[in-house]
């Protein structure tokens, strides 16, 4: 087994990160019947394919020579880090980027059966196959240029990442404050109903002063969500177009009415456009 540098193994994240990103927008973008382009970056890297990839490569080139175990520890490995990834990411942003509830033996949405065995059958042509090519590749690249390929990528994947989290953690921004006015909203009802049960006691005067102080209510909510709406609708657009299926368990509703809000008016947009 050939040992790389740590500037090849940063060609292979990339490099399998794009090929991750490929598979997956072509995938969505025929289920969807228009192009995709898939994944939590905006540019064409799965970094999630990478990781897989390199973890695979890590814990299966040893044994790359038994299929069975190639198999079982590239599936081990990859479903590991598929679960630990979406764990993760749905305690920082409060959103689902894929989600596997539903499917047979599924943990918890993150990872399935199904999922577990494509790891294990692309961990098989993964190292008898296709990384014999890509490393073939990479070896080739004279040093410096390998050197200078990863210094010129990762600053441009840094700054997408750093852009990317940044839009994700304004979404999870705007359903915690939408949670908030739904609370608001909650105990208004609650304090209307109340009301309305003892406004025949009241006289004119209170009663022009409860509805006073409803419509007040209605109006800072609704400013609050308009307002709330036309700051974080076009950052979380692409977010939202790029990952279709996402979904948040806490914020269900109110990320529902969002994706449906935005999505439409992007699909206004471009008719009027076009």
């Amino acid at each position: 087994m050939r040992i790389y540098t740590i500037t090849q193994w940063f060609l292979f994240f990339y490099i399998y990160s794009f090929i991750g990103w490929i598979w997956e927008s072509a995938y969505v973008s025929v289920l969807q019947k228009r192009f995709v382009n898939r994944g939590f970056l905006k540019g064409p890297f799965l970094p999630i394919y990478g990781s897989g990839a390199l973890c695979v490569l890590a814990a299966a080139l040893p044994v790359w020579r038994d299929p069975v175990k190639t198999f079982f520890v590239g599936m081990a490995a990859a479903t590991v880090l598929e679960y630990i990834t979406g764990a993760v990411m749905e305690r920082i942003f409060r959103v689902r980027y894929w989600d596997y509830t539903g499917k047979f033996l599924n943990i918890h949405g993150y990872i399935c059966l199904a999922s577990a065995l494509c790891w294990g059958v692309m961990s098989l042509i993964l190292t008898r196959w296709v990384h014999f090519y890509i490393s073939e590749l990479v070896c080739a690249i004279p040093q410096p240029y390998a050197s200078w390929a990863v210094l010129v990528i990762t600053p441009v994947f840094t700054a997408d990442f750093v852009t990317s989290f940044t839009v994700a953690f304004h979404l999870r921004e705007f359903l915690e404050q939408n949670g908030r006015i739904q609370e608001e909203l909650k105990k208004l009802l609650e304090k209307k109903n109340f009301l309305e049960d003892s406004i025949q006691e009241a006289g004119e005067k209170a009663r022009v002063q409860i509805a006073q102080e409803l419509r007040e209510l209605y109006m800072k909510i609704g400013e609050q969500k308009e307002r709330m709406y036309r700051v974080y609708t076009k950052s979380v657009r692409g977010l939202l177009r790029r990952n279709p299926t996402a979904y948040s368990n806490r914020y269900r509703e109110t990320f529902s009415e969002l994706k449906k809000n935005i999505l439409e008016n992007w699909k206004k947009i471009m008719e009027d456009r076009f």
